[in-house]
């Protein structure tokens, strides 16, 4: 089989798939190690494919059109409520960010798009015996949210405002979306 004919298959068996692909999985479905898939995506990505990457695997980032940068503020008892605020109005929570003062900027991809990818976040936390990245910033961070019309970031933007968890931004985090 070429490369070509491989990473053909690498991208038809992510689009099929309901969950995230490990390169392990795939280098199993295309008989290569995983070096060769990880090798396989960075071409993909590099020809245009928006193939993201999670702690479960591989997969094709949302065709939503419609992103917005939150900035929100809340307890670790309070993660599940604003995650599940955001993921019921239909918005995909594609990353978290913390934009520390001596550290500087860290983001973590996310991809929650289901209450059950909250709970499997959750209880990688959990069973990680990890906390947060939010705990750095004492509960301030930044989520880039997206869905699929304005209208649904305006509903989410409302629900998070409703409930508290938005947060002002500072002058020295207005560039924080200019980065991706």
């Amino acid at each position: 089989m070429t490369g070509q004919q491989r990473r053909k298959i690498i991208i038809e068996a992510i689009q099929n798939s309901d969950e995230p692909l490990s390169g392990m999985a795939l280098g199993q479905l295309t008989g290569v190690s995983r070096q060769v898939v990880v090798q396989d995506i960075a071409i993909l990505r590099a020809k245009k494919y928006h193939i993201i990457s999670t702690n479960r695997g591989y997969l094709f980032s949302d065709g939503h059109k419609f992103t917005r940068l939150f900035k929100v503020h809340h307890t670790n008892e309070q993660t599940e409520d604003e995650l599940k605020t955001i993921v019921d109005l239909g918005g995909t929570v594609v990353d978290v960010t913390i934009n520390h003062r001596v550290y500087g900027k860290m983001t973590a991809r996310l991809n929650i798009r289901s209450r059950r990818d909250i709970k499997d976040f959750l209880n990688d936390i959990k069973n990680g015996k990890s906390t947060p990245l939010m705990n750095i910033t004492s509960g301030y961070h930044f989520h880039k949210v997206c869905a699929d019309s304005e209208a649904v970031l305006n509903d989410i933007e409302v629900a998070l405002k409703g409930k508290k968890y938005l947060a002002e931004v500072m002058p020295y985090e207005e560039n924080l979306s200019d980065n991706e």
